[in-house]
């Protein structure tokens, strides 16, 4: 684990399978109906069952930036708090990570959640890579926990070696 300076939380990346996290929430990034951005998030609304379509159904699209929190279906955390990355007339780009990371965190807060389990945002083909995103994801976990008290600790959950590296290295640079 590596302990970003100045930062009282515990800040862990790994690769996993984030659909087995065993914690209190999920934080993933979506698009403005709070569809799966990436593979890994589809494999993750898999895992969570057949009644999430039915717990994280829009009326109308959110703005990019939002983030709301629903419960889990079947997965083994209990909340999934959602980060709109995205809609159909604004893309990915390294503004709309960071602000439906904030506002990610921000339902943390207010929900009080202690451990949460964050997906890299921002991937995918045409979106950021994985260097902007972990540039990003780092900078805005890091200043988060320096003044917030919830999430007590964070696990960045990489789905390759290459993403790992690159999370590691920008964590690590501000160790």
């Amino acid at each position: 684990m590596i302990q970003a300076r100045g930062v009282p939380g515990a800040i862990e990346v790994r690769v996993d399978d984030i659909a087995f996290f065993d914690g209190d929430a999920i934080v993933r990034p979506v698009n403005a109906m709070l569809q799966a951005t990436t593979p890994v998030m589809r494999r993750l609304e898999q895992a969570a069952g057949p009644k999430l379509p039915g717990i994280v159904r829009l009326s109308q699209p959110l703005p990019v930036g939002a983030a709301v929190v629903t419960g889990a279906g079947a997965l083994t955390v209990e909340l999934l708090v959602h980060g709109v990355v995205s809609s159909p007339e604004e893309p990915v780009s390294r503004e709309t990570v960071r602000l439906a990371l904030m506002s990610a965190l921000q339902r943390a807060v207010a929900f009080e959640i202690r451990s949460i389990a964050v997906a890299p945002f921002g991937l995918g083909a045409g979106n950021l890579d994985i260097d902007d995103s972990a540039d990003v994801m780092v900078d805005v976990l890091t200043e988060h926990m320096r003044r917030a008290p919830f999430p007590a600790s964070v696990l960045i959950v990489a789905e390759t070696e290459l993403e790992l590296e690159a999370l590691q290295r920008r964590l690590g640079s501000t160790a």
